[in-house]
């Protein structure tokens, strides 16, 4: 296995090397050799990010952005990796590259709009938790994230994977206080419902206890 990923990685160092041998003079590729590196350099980041050979797949995306600093598609690629890695703060960096070589591309603004959605939500998080703050700044961040909720719903503030266990959550909250009441005394009139409801707010959703 090791020596199957050292000939894959060689020969990925190798074809990045045929590839900026014509830039080696500082000069920006033409329009139809950049179309043709970026293609090429496009399966050996592939390769790599396969191998969870991040860092070689985001070198060989700067190098190429170095050499044709007026080309947004490498600072697009590497934006789309980020931000799917949850790298959210580079994702926008990146995507903010794509804008000013680009200001109408559509992706990049998408990314940068709901990376900067996602930060302020694990912000709104660390917000949520401290008990001493008080005044203007908790005010100001309930009306936000009603504003965020009206606006744009829970499937965008929250990536899947904190809905996913926030859900999680919420379900075995429930089973254990039915279990609860099972054992507990006949008479008693509390319902489950406010139990998995009050899980739900303190899980994946940071937002549960501004409303």
């Amino acid at each position: 296995m090791r020596t199957a990923k050292n000939l894959v990685f060689t020969a990925v160092v190798g074809m990045s090397g045929v590839l900026f041998g014509c830039a080696a003079n500082n000069a920006s590729l033409k329009p139809e050799e950049f179309s043709a590196a970026f293609e090429q350099s496009t399966k050996a980041v592939d390769t790599l990010l396969q191998q969870g050979n991040q860092k070689d797949a985001f070198k060989m995306l700067d190098e190429l952005a170095a050499k044709n600093p007026e080309r947004k598609e490498p600072w697009a690629r590497k934006a789309r990796i980020q931000f799917d890695a949850g790298n959210y703060a580079q994702a926008i960096t990146s995507a903010e590259e794509v804008l000013q070589r680009d200001p109408a591309d559509r992706s990049a603004k998408s990314i940068r709009a709901v990376a900067g959605l996602r930060v302020a939500t694990q912000s709104l998080n660390e917000l949520r938790s401290d008990v001493e703050l008080k005044g203007n700044a908790r005010t100001d961040a309930i009306g936000l994230v009603k504003v965020m909720r009206e606006t744009l719903g829970e499937s965008v503030l929250v990536p899947p994977s904190a809905a996913k266990a926030d859900v999680a959550g919420a379900r075995n909250a429930g089973a254990t206080q039915r279990a609860s009441q099972n054992r507990g005394r006949s008479g008693s009139r509390r319902p489950a419902a406010p139990a998995a409801v009050e899980a739900s707010s303190s899980g994946g959703d940071p937002f549960g206890a501004l409303k």
